[in-house]
């Protein structure tokens, strides 16, 4: 029998010629093919966040349409309050001139008759002059034509020196506020004589006629 020695491990039998790294086993090297990702799953990557960024873009798309449709309600809303502020603002001041109207008539008469004179003069002329501030404008003259929609015709007769319906006094004038009037004038006027304009045209046409008939020269 043969003794095995203590404390020594047999080692392998290595060929002559070959270094100790021969005996070893080496290890297997992936291929680079088994490393690689396969090309189908990087498309469809690709075709994933593709699609997820075209949701993205619709998304902003839809929020910005919706923000800009509220921007334009809000500021047809704004426009909407300063027009009825507006609206209301000169509804208020007509309505307050309109209470003040028959003062100011009562100021106009006292002009007339001289009797605008001292303390009250300043007054009558400080009220004038505030209620012109404010927007109010006097209208009504006489010998302009009549204008239905802005004058009121009291006393009607007729004139021969008149070729169509005139104003020959102002009984009350008017008032209007820009473009809106908030009393008419009251006036009285005048239409032309009835059969004033045939009798001119055959006076005219006679008149022609004595000319056309003049003295023939011999």
């Amino acid at each position: 029998m043969t003794e095995e020695t203590p404390g020594f491990d047999e080692k392998p039998d290595v060929p002559s010629g070959a270094t100790p790294d021969d005996a070893e086993p080496k290890a297997a090297t992936p291929s680079s093919e088994a490393g690689a990702a396969p090309a189908g799953d990087a498309t469809a990557q690709i075709a994933g966040l593709t699609a997820q960024l075209d949701q993205s873009r619709k998304a902003l798309e839809e929020r910005t349409a919706d923000l800009q449709r509220l921007q334009a309600e809000f500021q047809n809303y704004r426009r909407r309050v300063e027009r009825d502020r507006i609206t209301v603002k000169e509804i208020a001041v007509a309505n307050l001139l309109t209470e003040l109207l028959p003062t100011l008539d009562d100021i106009g008469r006292a002009r007339e008759h001289g009797e605008l004179l001292g303390g009250f003069k300043s007054v009558a002329e400080s009220l004038e002059t505030v209620a012109a501030k404010m927007g109010l404008q006097q209208f009504g003259k006489e010998g302009e034509p009549f204008d239905p929609t802005i004058h009121e015709a009291l006393m009607h007769s007729y004139a021969p020196d008149v070729t169509e319906t005139t104003c020959v006094a102002i009984l009350q004038p008017g008032y209007r506020i820009g473009e809106r009037t908030i009393r008419p004038a009251r006036v009285a006027v005048a239409e032309p004589q009835p059969g004033a304009q045939t009798a001119k045209a055959e006076d005219g046409s006679e008149a022609g006629d004595d000319k056309d008939n003049g003295p023939e020269e011999g």
